[in-house]
C-alpha cells in the first residue's frame, strides 16, 4: 500500500528527513519549500560542538551525536561519490578566547568529552606562530586551541545536494509556500498552494520559525520566536581550502572554503523574518574578527552575503517529535537556533524514523514537543 507523505521545509532537516524517506518504495514524497529565507542560510557552517560551554545535557549530546553523524549521513546520500569539498570537509577547529588560562580550561573539558566522543580528534593549545602555519593571515600573538575533528559544511550546498538526491529518487518538489489543513476523515491532511492541493497520510514539519503560522490556524499554540542572521562571504588572494575554521569569542566566527571565508553570524531577535540586507549591521562583527584575528579581513574583500532565519524556543531548547493530537501521522521539528546544522542531519533522520514507526535515534523524553506545541 501506498503512503502518500509531505514534508514542509527545505531547509537541512527537512532535506535530510526526505533523503531517508525517498528510499522507502512504499512511499510517495512530496516537499514544499518557498525557498525564501530558510535557517540553513543564517548558519556559519562550523561542526565543532565539543567546545561550548553550555550545561543543557540533552543540547549537548544532540550537537554531539549530529557531529558524529556526519560522515556516515553524508556516505549514505553520496552513494559511493565522493563528498564534495565544497559541501563538507574536515580542517580542524581554531578556538580563541581573551585568557591562557580559558584555554586550559577548554582543554580539560575537551578532554573529558573526548572520553564519549572520539570524534574530536587530537587536542592542543598552540602557539601564535602553531596557528599562522595552518593560517598564513593570523597576525596576532593570542594561541588557540586546535581540535583536529572540526568540519565545516555550506549548509545551503548540502541541502541542495541533498534534495537533487531526492529528486532523483522520484521525490516531488513544490517550490510554493504550503498551507496545511486537518480534516476528521481519511486521507486527513490536504495540503494547499497557490497552483495544487494535494492529500496525504502523514505529514513532517521541518520548516524552522514558520512552524508556528502552520500550526497556529489549526488551534496551536506554538513557543517558537524568529531571529535573523547575517553573514559575509570574503574573497582572499590565496588558497584557503585546507584553512582551520575559526571560533574566537563573540559572533564573528571564520569559515574557510575553496574560493571564499564566510564570517558571521548576527543573532538579531527583533528582526525576526526580514531579510533586508544591512552591512552596517555585519560590520561590528567584521571588526572583531579583524582585530582578534586578521587586520587583512576588511570590508573591501565583501563580494557576497546571506541572510535567514533561525528559529528559537523561549528557553533556547530543541524539541522534535509527533504533533499534539495528531497521533503518529504528524512530526515536527524547531528551535535548532545556530546549531542547526551541526545537527540537522540527525534530527531529520529522527523524523523519518517516527514517520516510519522506528525507534528514534534519541529519546524523545529529553525534547519534549508537548513543551512548545499545545492544543488551544
Amino acid at each position: 500500500m501506498t503512503i502518500h507523505v509531505a514534508i514542509i521545509g527545505g531547509g537541512i532537516v527537512g532535506a535530510s528527513a526526505a533523503y531517508y524517506l525517498s528510499q522507502v518504495p512504499d512511499i510517495e514524497l512530496t516537499l514544499y519549500d518557498e525557498g525564501i529565507g530558510s535557517g540553513t542560510q543564517a548558519s556559519a557552517g562550523i561542526i565543532s560542538p565539543w567546545l561550548s560551554r553550555r550545561r543543557n545535557k540533552a543540547w549537548y549530546r544532540m550537537v554531539r551525536d549530529g557531529a558524529a553523524f556526519y560522515p556516515t549521513f553524508l556516505s549514505d546520500v553520496m552513494d559511493g561519490d565522493p563528498i564534495p569539498d565544497s559541501v563538507y570537509k574536515q580542517v580542524g577547529t581554531l578556538l580563541f578566547k581573551s585568557k591562557p588560562e580559558y584555554l586550559d580550561e577548554m582543554l580539560a573539558i575537551g578532554q573529558k568529552r573526548r572520553e564519549n566522543a572520539p570524534e574530536i580528534g587530537d587536542l592542543k593549545i598552540l602557539s601564535a606562530e602553531e596557528v599562522r602555519e595552518l593560517i598564513p593571515i593570523y597576525d596576532k600573538q593570542s594561541g588557540a586551541l586546535w581540535a583536529e575533528g572540526g568540519a565545516r559544511v555550506d549548509g545551503r550546498a548540502l541541502a541542495d545536494l541533498i534534495l537533487s538526491r531526492c529528486q532523483a529518487n522520484h521525490m516531488t518538489l513544490i517550490p510554493e509556500k504550503a498551507n496545511l489543513n486537518i480534516f476528521q476523515s481519511a486521507p486527513n491532511y490536504q495540503i494547499q498552494t497557490k497552483t495544487t492541493t494535494k492529500t496525504f497520510d502523514k505529514v513532517v514539519l521541518a520548516n524552522a520559525a514558520w512552524l508556528k503560522y502552520t500550526l497556529e490556524p489549526l488551534g496551536y499554540n506554538v513557543d517558537i520566536r524568529a531571529q535573523k542572521g547575517q553573514l559575509a562571504e570574503l574573497q582572499l588572494d590565496q588558497p584557503t581550502s585546507n584553512w582551520p575554521v575559526v571560533m574566537p569569542e563573540g559572533e564573528g566566527d571564520f569559515i574557510p572554503f575553496e574560493d571564499k571565508v564566510i564570517i558571521g553570524a548576527t543573532h538579531e531577535d527583533e528582526q525576526g523574518f526580514d531579510l533586508t540586507l544591512e552591512p552596517e549591521v555585519l560590520q561590528p562583527i567584521l571588526n572583531s574578527v579583524n582585530q582578534m584575528f586578521s587586520e587583512k579581513l576588511t570590508a573591501s574583500l565583501i563580494t557576497n552575503y546571506r541572510i535567514g532565519t533561525r528559529a528559537y524556543t523561549s528557553d533556547y531548547a530543541p524539541f522534535f517529535g509527533f504533533v499534539p493530537g495528531q497521533g503518529d501521522s504528524v512530526v515536527a521539528a524547531s528551535g535548532l537556533g545556530s546549531t542547526g546544522l551541526t545537527a540537522g542531519p540527525l534530527v531529520g533522520k529522527i523524523l523519518s524514523e517516527l514517520i516510519l514507526g522506528q525507534s528514534p535515534s534519541l529519546p524523545l523524553d529529553d525534547y519534549p514537543i508537548a513543551r512548545y506545541i499545545q492544543k488551544k
